[in-house]
């Protein structure tokens, strides 16, 4: 298994700035059990009442884990799971690397089609 993909934050904000989603929406990939998420599912499931609140959890801790959501399973299935890149493990498949070059774990910035698509097909409030 190889580590995970490093790209330069410029990088990074291009490809959600292609999203073309309000920040609230802009979407990421959970590497463990491969669902979708965005700031509004995290409010949804709790884990804040705004954006601020929940952003610092936004492409790092699996909505799921605001849910009481089970472990990652064998095979993602596309259900939410307790997962967060702050533990011992490190099977992240992104690191952004910031301006001074450090690497930040995070999740994998969904496509434009996958984030517009969870955006139109999500239960939250709009």
């Amino acid at each position: 298994m190889s580590g995970p993909k490093s790209i330069p934050v410029s990088v990074f904000t291009a490809m959600v700035k292609a999203q073309d989603l309000p920040r609230d929406k802009v979407t990421f990939k959970c590497p463990m059990c491969g669902t979708l998420q965005n700031a509004q599912d995290l409010i949804a499931a709790g884990a804040g009442s705004d954006f601020g609140e929940v952003a610092t959890y936004l492409g790092f801790s699996c909505v799921g884990r605001f849910t009481s959501a089970p472990s990652p399973r064998p095979t993602p299935d596309g259900r939410p799971c307790n997962w967060t890149l702050g533990g011992v493990l490190h099977l992240h498949k992104l690191e952004v690397i910031d301006e001074d070059g450090t690497a930040h774990p995070h999740f994998e910035v969904a496509s434009k089609e996958e984030a517009q698509h969870h955006v139109a097909s999500s239960t939250f409030a709009a």
